[in-house]
């Protein structure tokens, strides 16, 4: 979609071409698959690698496109957020050293993005979701200023009819209710493909869908979504709720979302995956690009099935269908979309030599997957582990079996068949996938990301604590010392932040709150039982009303204690953003004699700033 200028389907007649033409592409891709048009060797393989730019805070920025003029390559191009970038590899010939080949080159682009990204005082940072990133990060004014992600953006919410609700719990619960699909924006992913024979397209594909839970597990990375710790892998609640074509009253009516692994094992040929998600979802989106496939293949050229592509664009399966067109030569391959970005560059590239390599080497014992395995175990092991991760119990071969023995004694010694029956290079497979054991028997990025943030919280508010991780992370991402490696580090280590305190570094947001109409004599015990000198009141709209103190206590005495909390409560406040400079909220404590500032957004309370936080 990224490639094309796309309009929205509205009137009648637009529809009908695009349908048109859709099912044209499908009756040439039929064509094609009978007649041996299909390319299939050599085989190839590619990746997309996605990361984030951030200010020299480590903040998400809002300059993806100075950044990329900056950049000036065209192997680098936009995602929906103003502070994600995306680079295209070139393919690359299953063979020898081709994944060192892939590594070096995509470490020379992040290199190049780097310098292209100091010119404008920004940083490049790889990572499943951005820790820094906040609400404000995912209004409409983040989204990139091109007209094709607005196009889908009104699609989407025109085809859903009402607001995308988010409802994420794991050891911390996240909800909200949103008014666009700028959520999408806070996945990055490394996105990995493989070229596929056609004759054995449908059968590799079921297998990717049975090893996908496995591989995931291993490869966790997003935590911690706006301060809350939910999934190991956040990515994939966050990504099939954010992008939910359907409104909560037609869930019932329309069983799967864009965003999905599957229905069912897939059966027939490639063209039968295709029809299936065109039967399920709705085409959003059109081009006025339109080629006639049949005619084409009548005249001996060969079709790149736009209409068909475009679809396929907004049916996001965690592994995808694609069809290409190179070098003249039509091809089909898997995309296997969810393996987050980072934390380095090296393990990324590992985590794509451990999916390869399982691809390749899957055991005869293993063939007809869709025969042997229910469905719904495949679905559950996935969604298990992007829940749990490396402490997910799979169901595999009519057993329950740890992550880690699965991967060590099962996954890893296929891989390694897979990758030398590809005449891989023999140091590539030891560097590559010595890295997936060490990481199965130590710890992967999101046990690390947890181990860590937990530990700052003890000296540092959150907020402090995920801005250290993310420097952290920047620091080493292109260095050879892998997560398995990474420690629990000290914050006042060389991070080289460039910090600029704003209220929000410093302010409470573990906060008691009480109601206006609350009994007094209970809220003063309150603050006795908790030691607390500052209580902010909200009323039945949960807005902020005014602030109780120890002092408005002492002055009543024990006289008055079946007042309620309205009655002697402070009204006018003096209040604070979060984005405030932190310098600011000690001079307005200062000048006006208080030692608490409640921290507001409109009429919400968002924290508290008392002088002890200073």
């Amino acid at each position: 979609m990224g490639h094309l200028d796309v309009k929205q389907l509205k009137s009648p007649k637009d529809k009908a071409l695009y349908i048109h033409h859709l099912i044209r592409d499908l009756e040439a891709l039929d064509i094609m698959l009978k007649n041996d048009l299909i390319e299939k060797e050599p085989i190839r393989i590619g990746a997309e690698q996605e990361f984030c730019v951030t200010s020299d805070y480590f903040f998400p920025n809002n300059n993806n496109i100075d950044v990329l003029e900056a950049i000036n390559d065209d192997h680098f191009t936009t995602e929906i957020g103003k502070y994600n970038l995306e680079i295209n590899s070139d393919p690359l010939l299953l063979k020898g050293d081709c994944f060192s080949m892939l590594h070096q080159q995509l470490k020379e682009l992040l290199e190049k993005a780097k310098r292209g990204a100091k010119t404008h005082n920004s940083k490049v940072v790889l990572t499943g979701i951005l820790p820094t990133l906040r609400l404000k990060h995912i209004a409409e004014n983040y989204m990139t200023d091109m007209p094709r992600y607005h196009v889908l953006n009104d699609a989407l919410k025109a085809s859903r009819r009402q607001c995308f609700s988010i409802h994420i719990k794991g050891v911390d619960e996240l909800s909200l209710i949103h008014d666009n699909v700028m959520l999408e924006a806070c996945n990055t992913s490394f996105q990995t493909h493989l070229q596929i024979h056609p004759d054995e397209f449908v059968e590799k594909y079921n297998w990717a869908q049975a090893i996908a839970g496995p591989v995931l597990s291993i490869c966790t990375n997003s935590p911690v979504l706006f301060g809350r710790e939910l999934w190991a892998e956040t990515r994939i609640a966050l990504f099939t709720q954010s992008i939910d074509t359907r409104a909560n009253s037609f869930i019932h009516k329309e069983k799967q979302s864009r965003v999905s692994f599957g229905a069912d094992w897939e059966k027939g040929t490639v063209t039968d995956i295709f029809r299936d998600h065109i039967s399920r979802f709705r085409s959003l989106l059109a081009s006025d690009e339109h080629d006639d496939s049949l005619e084409k293949l009548e005249l001996g050229e060969i079709p790149k099935l736009k209409a068909l592509q475009l679809h396929n664009g907004t049916v996001y399966k965690w592994n995808r269908v694609c069809y290409g067109v190179g070098g003249g030569k039509p091809h089909l391959r898997i995309e296997c979309r969810y393996i987050p970005s980072g934390p380095t560059l090296t393990d990324e590239i590992a985590n794509m030599v451990f999916w390869v390599g399982l691809m390749l080497g899957q055991p005869e014992h293993h063939k007809s997957i869709h025969n042997k395995m229910d469905f719904k175990d495949a679905k559950n092991n996935f969604f298990k582990a992007a829940r749990n991760g490396m402490e997910t119990q799979f169901k595999w071969d009519n057993r329950l079996v740890s992550a880690k023995d699965m991967i060590l004694n099962e996954l890893l010694p296929l891989a390694k068949k897979g990758l030398e029956s590809a005449n891989i290079d023999s140091k590539d497979i030891s560097k590559y996938l010595s890295i997936i054991e060490q990481r199965a028997k130590f710890k992967n990025g999101s046990q690390w990301m947890v181990a860590n943030y937990r530990n700052l919280q003890k000296h540092k508010t959150n907020f402090e604590a995920l801005q250290s991780i993310t420097a952290y992370m920047y620091k080493h991402q292109l260095s050879n010392k892998t997560i398995d490696q990474w420690e629990l580090f000290n914050p006042d280590d060389n991070l080289k932040i460039d910090i600029s305190r704003i209220v929000k570094h410093n302010m409470n947001t573990k906060m008691l709150l009480v109601d206006q109409s609350d009994s007094l004599e209970l809220v003063s015990h309150i603050m006795k039982w908790k030691n607390i000198h500052h209580l902010p009141v909200i009323n039945k709209k949960k807005e902020l009303t005014g602030l109780l103190t120890w002092t408005d206590l002492i002055k009543l005495g024990d006289k008055e204690l079946h007042l309620r909390v309205k009655d002697i409560m402070t009204k006018n406040l003096i209040t604070i953003s979060q984005e405030a400079p932190l310098e600011e909220a000690k001079h307005l404590m200062e000048s006006h004699k208080i030692n608490c500032l409640p921290v507001v957004r409109n009429k919400e309370l968002l924290g508290i700033l008392t002088s002890s936080d200073l």
